[in-house]
């Protein structure tokens, strides 16, 4: 018996069944489960002769009416494709730059039957900020859902375990960035980096920000935000 056909029975079992007979005639899970599975072929990206990153962040697109049958078993349904995911990546030596995340959204020109999906890497972000520190900033770094102040002493951003921001992303330097505030602005500047980084679409070394201003390290987005002057 193949992956996609366990896993199908393993849903089944788990909601008694209810979930294959809302699909019976619309989207099916081993659809789905097939297609993300293909979304990690597709995008796989080599890191080295045994290791290849895949994304980890995936936008399941669904037509109005598989949407309403969906949302009552969504929760058990991405947990269930999150495990399959990870089964297949451990067979192709797949590595995900941080947890996966599925989520469903409705599409206005899907039809029944019919989906699509959108898929990024997302890396895993961890900060040393407190929440309080969070509150009271007056500039700050967005990136992948999460907040990190710039203080005045700097914000040090990269992969390795000295940075002060760490960014699970391979295409991210040790060191990449650093962050500073003084008190009329806000600069980036780069680290002597591998890949460098964009400013605004912008190769630059360093440079003045503004709020909003979208600084790119690897794969990963970095917006600015000043809530004083």
């Amino acid at each position: 018996m193949g992956g996609l056909q366990r896993f199908e029975q393993r849903l089944e079992s788990a909601i008694s069944g209810a979930f294959a007979r809302a699909f019976r005639s619309a989207v099916q899970p081993v659809e789905i489960a097939a297609a993300l599975q293909r979304e990690c072929d597709n995008n796989a990206q080599i890191l080295s002769r045994e290791r290849r990153l895949v994304p980890n962040a995936f936008h399941v697109e669904l037509s109005a009416s598989d949407m309403a049958r969906l949302s009552p078993y969504d929760t058990a349904l991405a947990s269930e494709l999150g495990e399959q995911l990870h089964k297949h990546a451990e067979a192709q030596a797949y590595v995900f730059p941080g947890p996966i995340r599925i989520d469903f959204e409705e599409a206005a020109d899907l039809t029944t039957g019919r989906f699509r999906i959108r898929s990024k890497a997302q890396a895993s972000v961890t900060g040393n900020a407190s929440a309080t520190e969070v509150r009271r900033a007056t500039a700050l770094i967005e990136v992948n859902g999460s907040r990190h102040p710039i203080s005045l002493g700097g914000l040090v951003v990269g992969r390795g375990t000295d940075a002060d921001l760490r960014i699970n992303d391979p295409g991210v330097s040790r060191r990449h960035i650093e962050f500073r505030q003084t008190d009329k602005h806000v600069e980036v500047h780069d680290l002597g980096s591998t890949n460098g980084m964009l400013v605004n679409g912008q190769r630059m070394t360093s440079s003045l920000l503004d709020d909003g201003t979208v600084v790119r390290i690897g794969s990963t987005d970095l917006v600015v935000r000043i809530t004083e002057s």
